[in-house]
């Protein structure tokens, strides 16, 4: 017998049972061979590549309550998480404190004191907003991971950037955030971490390095910092550098490398952005995660010696 089609909005991804009810599918058909039980009361197309809020959104249709927290909102924020945290694909879910704990297969849950614009909705699915999700981690990161995921939330460029990106929430957010939960678990870590966040860091290495360089007496670089020069082609100025940090007093910009710089195509880039800098009388330096591992990372070393060589000197 040919089965029925699924709607088109739950043959993409995760579906409750009680969202296919209000879609008129029978209980029989969600029995059937091409749809796999993923938990009590939720499944998903066998052949299923879906990511995202298409994955987990049948967690928050199983009642009206369930929202999505802590590491499952901050990978639907894309915030980076430390790789011993990143490895742990449960879904966390929480209430509101004073109804049942979540309990299900490859669920974590959690009851959480939570005001009314603390739950947001994200293509459907409902989630702890950026800030909230800040404080959650606050509970199970140290400071330099929860500044790292702090920095993605708050990261915007403007539209002079190649680039250009809104902030999901802003510092004075999370300052709020932080403020309005005294008592919370992990508060501290976040007081701690919210005085280091800076607008402008596209990824955990770019604070890293930031925090790095500050933490060994340095002077802390400047994000989103744009160059500006003569463009190859000829006319009048434009921007033609986006460090990811930069110190322009001395004209040195810090580019960190991460794996898809080894690329043909990106290496070739990376080759005529260095001439550019020159060109324009700044210095690259490149960086890349061997110079930010251990606890004297090689970052440090590299750029003093190169602050130096452009006439900086220690107070």
């Amino acid at each position: 017998m040919r089965r029925a089609p699924l709607p088109p909005h739950l043959s993409a991804g995760s579906f409750s049972l009680r969202a296919a009810d209000k879609a008129g599918v029978t209980r029989t058909r969600t029995r059937a061979g091409d749809l796999v039980t993923v938990s009590r009361g939720i499944r998903m197309p066998l052949a299923s590549r879906a990511a995202g809020t298409v994955a987990l959104r049948a967690y928050t249709e199983l009642d009206d309550g369930s929202i999505l927290a802590l590491g499952s909102a901050a990978r639907l924020w894309k915030a980076p998480l430390p790789p011993w945290q990143g490895e742990d694909w449960r879904i966390h879910l929480a209430r509101r404190r004073g109804a049942s704990m979540p309990r299900r297969v490859n669920v974590v849950g959690h009851l959480l004191t939570l005001l009314p614009d603390e739950v947001v909705e994200l293509d459907g699915v409902r989630l702890t907003s950026p800030a909230r999700t800040f404080l959650d981690l606050a509970r199970m990161l140290p400071v330099e991971d929860l500044v790292a995921v702090a920095d993605s939330l708050v990261c915007e460029h403007g539209p002079e950037h190649p680039f250009p990106r809104r902030a999901l929430c802003s510092i004075a957010d999370l300052r709020g955030m932080v403020a309005r939960h005294p008592g919370s678990r992990g508060v501290r870590t976040a007081r701690a971490a919210v005085e280091l966040v800076r607008v402008g860091a596209d990824s955990a290495p770019e604070t890293q390095m930031r925090l790095a360089l500050v933490q060994a007496g340095l002077p802390e670089p400047v994000l989103n910092h744009v160059v500006w020069g003569q463009v190859e082609w000829g006319g009048g100025a434009a921007p033609v550098l986006w460090p990811d940090a930069a110190y322009p007093q001395w004209r040195l910009a810090l580019q960190y490398e991460g794996p898809h710089h080894n690329r043909d195509e990106q290496y070739l880039r990376d080759i005529r952005r260095a001439d550019t800098a020159a060109r324009s009388g700044w210095q690259e330096l490149r960086v890349s995660r061997f110079d930010l591992a251990g606890d004297r990372p090689a970052v440090v070393r590299k750029v003093r010696a190169a602050l130096e060589s452009r006439g900086w000197r220690p107070r």
